[in-house]
């Protein structure tokens, strides 16, 4: 496994990139994002195919012809022609409910494919930053779990030398090598997490990187703006993109029932019509005439074999079937929005814990260590301590992460995050100070 970290490294940039980057590389690249932008555009479409059906169609027409005539009693009359006509139709529609009712159908349509695209674009911000940090968490997992093997391993080579001086029992070089090798078995864990994380990243750029800028110590850990869990519950009712995609959808069926409503309806049309028609041949046929007609169409469908009517009542249960989609989005937006704050407090409150805990188990394996040495305290309390720091450092490290993440998803949730969350975020993230295994 390190055999193969070292060879996915090596494949690699040879610098630090920072989330920025990494995310405009994955604009550039993610396929999904690229196909709800065809979506939006293939819907603009659509509204513009729908809008032709209100608008006028001119449609030209020309035909020519030969005609040859025998007659069997007299072979020497030549009664051959030749004939032409050519001319132009308009048709205009004046009342036509459902292709008027069609397009306003289409105009939702877009709208919600635009709001697909602007959740697509969002999506991307926050599974580019989630992909970023796991890389970032997967490194710091590995860094501790070295750094607990080391650790294990010294600690497992003193109470072999005790032992060969008849200090300790034999039970403790087992207690210590059985951690030692716990450790071990975490270390090759956490390496095989770190490759998985830096593919997942890759997946989304189609670059695998060697080392990706580590999060400051200094980064501020600070409640959400604004510190009100209403604001964010009625910004996410407003603009999130999930809520307006549904409501778009609700509204694209509710006028596509009244396009089939308007199957009932009638039609109107405006027909004109102008035509040159020119004959060429023995007379009286040798003439030219032009002929122009205007006129109003007037057609009431009357009966359609039922199909009309199973079309409302199948728009009916789309409609009822949309609403009630609309109101499940609404529900889960406003849990997500409410549980994402609430997490973003426990996530202050918990990076807070963890760091003076790091403190105190420090000092708990101290004073541990300094009684062991004199006898006071056996080498399970040692390891446990031990144990216990490094767990510290680990979960310090997640917890902070934990917060970055949150406070992203809560702006994903209220329809806010944008590519400045990330910039914002960028200006905390500095070249890591650590040598990667």
């Amino acid at each position: 496994l390190a055999t193969t970290i070292s060879t996915l490294l090596a494949s690699s940039s040879a610098f630090a990139v920072d989330l920025v980057t990494v995310y405009e590389q994955a604009v550039q690249y993610d396929s999904n994002l690229a196909a709800s932008q065809a979506a939006y555009q293939a819907e603009k479409e659509g509204a513009y195919q729908a809008r032709a059906l209100l608008l006028p169609t001119i449609t030209a027409n020309a035909s020519a012809a030969h005609t040859d005539q025998e007659y069997d009693n007299n072979s020497n009359i030549d009664d051959s022609f030749k004939s032409s006509e050519y001319g132009v139709s308009l048709t205009q529609p004046i009342f036509r409910a459902d292709a008027w009712f069609g397009y306003q159908s289409s105009q939702y349509n877009s709208q919600r494919a635009e709001a697909d695209f602007s959740k697509a674009q969002q999506d991307l911000i926050l599974i580019t930053a989630t992909a970023y940090f796991d890389v970032l968490r997967a490194e710091e997992n590995l860094a501790t779990a070295i750094s607990a093997e080391a650790a294990f391993k010294r600690q497992w080579e003193q109470a072999k030398e005790r032992f060969d001086v008849g200090l300790i029992a034999i039970t403790e070089v087992h207690e210590s090598r059985a951690s030692y090798d716990s450790t071990k078995t975490g270390r090759i864990q956490s390496e095989g997490d770190l490759l998985i994380a830096q593919e997942t990243l890759a997946r989304l750029t189609g670059v695998v990187y060697h080392e990706v800028n580590e999060l400051s110590e200094n980064f501020p850990i600070s409640p959400p703006s604004p510190n009100n869990l209403d604001e964010w519950v009625n910004t996410a009712y407003q603009q999130n993109w999930s809520i307006k995609s549904a409501e778009f959808g609700f509204q694209s069926l509710d006028e596509q029932l009244k396009t089939e409503k308007s199957g009932h309806y009638p039609t109107l049309d405006l027909s004109a019509n102008y035509s040159v028609n020119d004959y060429n041949g023995p007379n009286p046929l040798d003439d030219t005439r032009d002929d122009a007609s205007i006129a109003l169409v007037f057609q009431l469908p009357l009966y359609q074999g039922g199909g009309t009517s199973a079309s409302i009542r199948r728009s009916r249960f789309l409609v009822e079937q949309s609403r009630q989609v609309l109101e499940t989005t609404r529900r889960n937006v406003k849990l997500d929005t409410r549980s994402l704050f609430t997490a973003i407090k426990t996530d202050i409150d918990t990076v807070a814990s963890q760091k003076q805990n790091i403190i105190s188990r420090e000092s708990a394996l101290e004073a541990t260590r300094a009684g062991y040495s004199v006898g006071t305290r056996n080498i399970v309390e040692v390891l446990d301590a031990e144990r216990n720091y490094f767990i510290a450092l680990r979960d310090y490290a997640n917890a902070r992460f934990d917060y970055v993440l949150d406070s992203l998803s809560i702006k994903q949730a209220a329809g806010t995050l944008s590519p400045q969350d990330l910039i914002d975020l960028n200006k905390w993230l500095q070249v890591a100070t650590k040598t990667q295994p």
